[in-house]
């Protein structure tokens, strides 16, 4: 009986190095996350005294449970799952709106014939250079003015507007090819028909995309929601670990380490899961032979 051997590939110096360098990348990027589980775990008094703890304690049940059920704040009415819904509301509307007008920007702006089209796609562009910080004070005046303080619609309509998403959807338009809308114009096909029909399924992977990132960004928003919001009963997530790390010292009373630190850990998670669930439809958007 012939014995078959099977010829190995002989491991090289470089692939050794290569999956070090990515191992030590992963391990450096999961350790602020185990230091956090284990931070969470132990009660406010210990982390007052010591600081950040690298070994699990006994409170990491009791300090969840607090973070999101227990009442707080200076009106004793908010939990961290009203915090929990304000931060998807705001991240969910931002990435949500985002896209929309993103879509209907790049839409006019590559198929109506405008004599400013162009001017008007780099006038938009050109606002990549303004962050919210610059433009912060003219927005908050807008939007007191309009009575849109301490309202979902003030904190989500006026960053709506995006210049990098009506760039990347114009870049895409502009690569549809020019016989597919000669042929849904034989057939009848209007402006809106087209739109929603063909454009917007042939958009999916890059609606995915920006989705992620724009959710991601509307999630941590810190600045805005603070600047438009003093109701606590619109605080997000990330604005209500900063409130409980300002927490000072009264009488017997300390700062609720435990539960900032459970906060911050449970705001991680929806940011995780919307980037795993759209990172697979992504890809198989990518892989479909129909487009």
């Amino acid at each position: 009986m012939t014995k078959i051997t099977r010829n190995k590939k002989p491991i090289r110096l470089n692939d050794i190095v290569d999956h070090a360098i990515l191992i030590l990348g992963g391990l450096l990027m999961l350790f602020p996350v185990y230091l956090a589980f284990t931070t969470t775990s132990h009660d406010n008094i210990t982390l007052s005294r010591e600081g950040l703890q690298f070994g699990f304690g006994d409170q990491m049940g009791h300090n969840f449970y607090a973070a999101m059920f227990e009442k707080g704040g200076f009106s004793e009415q908010i939990d961290g799952t009203t915090m929990l819904m304000n931060s998807l509301i705001l991240g969910i509307g931002f990435a949500v709106g985002k896209i929309v007008l993103s879509m209907a920007a790049a839409y006019a702006i590559v198929y109506f014939r405008l004599r400013f089209a162009t001017f008007a796609f780099w006038v938009i562009f050109t606002t990549i250079l303004l962050p919210l910080e610059v433009r912060i004070l003219p927005s908050y005046e807008v939007v007191t003015g309009l009575g849109m303080a301490n309202t979902y619609g003030g904190l989500i309509v006026p960053l709506l507007a995006s210049a990098t998403g009506t760039f990347f959807f114009r870049q895409f338009f502009l690569s549809v090819p020019e016989e597919l809308v000669e042929a849904a114009r034989i057939d009848g096909a209007g402006p809106g028909k087209f739109f929603i029909d063909i454009l917007v399924p042939l958009s999916r992977t890059m609606i995915a995309a920006i989705f992620i990132i724009m959710f991601v960004y509307g999630w941590n928003q810190y600045l805005w929601p603070t600047l438009i919001t003093t109701d606590e009963g619109l605080f997000t997530l990330v604005r209500g670990i900063k409130q409980i790390t300002q927490s000072i010292y009264e009488g017997n009373q300390i700062p609720e380490y435990g539960q900032a630190w459970a906060l911050a850990i449970i705001a991680m998670l929806p940011p995780v899961v919307i980037v795993i669930f759209f990172q697979s439809w992504f890809v198989k958007g990518l892989v479909e032979s129909e487009k």
